[in-house]
């Protein structure tokens, strides 16, 4: 998980490329959101705005084919990362829902309003449900622009 300070460093370190930039657009039309709405912008990101308390899982979830991009508005939450492969599998994953659950532990972070994470498909994440936030939250395809399944 790569913890960027703010918008606009993400701007800095992330202004080549497609995706990256549909990110920018996706977060700036924030203000014409509907709470817990997906919306997609090409065939290559899908975002929404979360808010309240995230559900406090037990297992990491993993991805494969997209990565998460959580820019946070408002409030604090919990987070724990791990390396997938210093986890145990207990679900594997499916293509359906891109999502595999594993178990295990992992390295706690804070993250709060203003703040933007990327989260690595080769590392798991659970969130521990202990705050309210308010956050885009953009999932993003690793392929350059679209999916080869089309």
């Amino acid at each position: 998980m790569i913890i960027l300070d703010n918008l606009d460093h993400f701007k800095s370190m992330y202004r080549d490329g497609r995706k990256w930039n549909r990110c920018i657009e996706a977060i700036e039309n924030i203000g014409n959101l509907k709470d817990g709405v997906m919306y997609s912008i090409g065939d290559s990101l899908v975002y929404m705005i979360a808010d309240g308390v995230a559900a406090n899982t037990e297992h990491f979830e993993g991805n494969r084919r997209y990565f998460d991009v959580h820019y946070y508005l408002e409030g604090r939450e919990t987070v724990e990362v791990a390396d997938k492969a210093e986890l145990e599998l207990v679900r594997p994953y499916t293509d359906e829902t891109d999502r595999e659950y594993l178990t295990g532990h992992g390295e706690t972070k804070q993250l709060c309003e203003g703040q933007m994470a990327v989260f690595d498909n080769s590392k798991a994440y659970r969130f521990h449900g202990d705050n309210r936030v308010r956050k885009v939250v953009l999932k993003v395809t690793i392929e350059d622009g679209y999916f080869l399944n089309k």
